[in-house]
């Protein structure tokens, strides 16, 4: 989706370049800015291979079990699907603490480590769970001390103030995770929204798929031929 928005922007770019008759000023917008790309993106190299490293070693130290345990009275409020010592909590824990440090783009494999761990969790294939659509709100509108991916680009491109906005991103953050869980929590309170409604719904519509990675003690049984014709009917 992301690849076709972007072409549109691009030829949108040229055609109001044409009707204009600023064609020329396009293209040299158009290579200037893909130089500043390139050199901001070469400056968050090391910013990125530090912190990345930096969870490296925390995970490898068994910093991250700890965290877990830390975060343990948070994490079972948010999450209290998840049974103690699940490597999930691990993951999470990181994750976590990888968006308060605002890494950006190095918490991506951290959140996909952690949906991979609550899938082992999940009866379906094609249904979210509570803790997971709680990862998507985390990861919509998380708290961030310390905006580091932000901090690197601002000094990137300019050589004071680069760190002036730690106070308002704190501020916002903190406003942005508390809606975004606390919206997360009712809504999963709403049957429509409810994990067990739309396992209920796929099955009828016969596009249920179970999830045979489910490691709990009360696994689907299989969606049978008579099910079938039934969503058949129904849809």
């Amino acid at each position: 989706m992301m690849n076709y928005i972007w072409v549109a922007m691009v030829v949108i770019a040229v055609v109001a370049g044409i009707i204009t008759g600023n064609v020329e000023a396009v293209q040299d917008s158009l290579f200037t800015f893909a130089d500043s790309a390139v050199e901001i993106a070469l400056g968050l190299i090391g910013t990125m291979a530090f912190f990345c490293g930096l969870m490296k070693v925390m995970e490898e130290a068994g910093l991250c079990e700890k965290m877990s345990k830390a975060l343990a009275p948070l994490l079972r409020w948010m999450f209290p699907g998840i049974p103690e010592g699940h490597p999930a909590n691990s993951s999470i824990s990181l994750y976590i603490a990888s968006s308060i440090l605002g890494l950006g783009n190095a918490c991506t494999p951290l959140g996909i480590r952690a949906m991979q761990d609550l899938q082992t969790l999940n009866k379906t294939k094609n249904v979210a769970t509570d803790a997971q659509t709680m990862v998507m709100a985390i990861s919509t509108g998380s708290i961030t001390i310390l905006p580091t991916t932000a901090i690197a680009m601002r000094s990137a491109v300019q050589t004071e103030g680069a760190a002036e906005i730690v106070g308002p991103t704190i501020l916002t953050t903190l406003c942005a995770a508390a809606v975004c869980v606390i919206m997360t929590k009712l809504l999963n309170k709403i049957k429509i929204f409810t994990y067990d409604y739309n396992i209920e719904k796929e099955r009828a519509a016969g596009t249920l798929i179970i999830n045979e990675e489910y490691i709990g003690d009360d696994p689907l049984e299989p969606v049978s031929a008579s099910d079938d014709t039934a969503g058949a009917i129904e849809g």
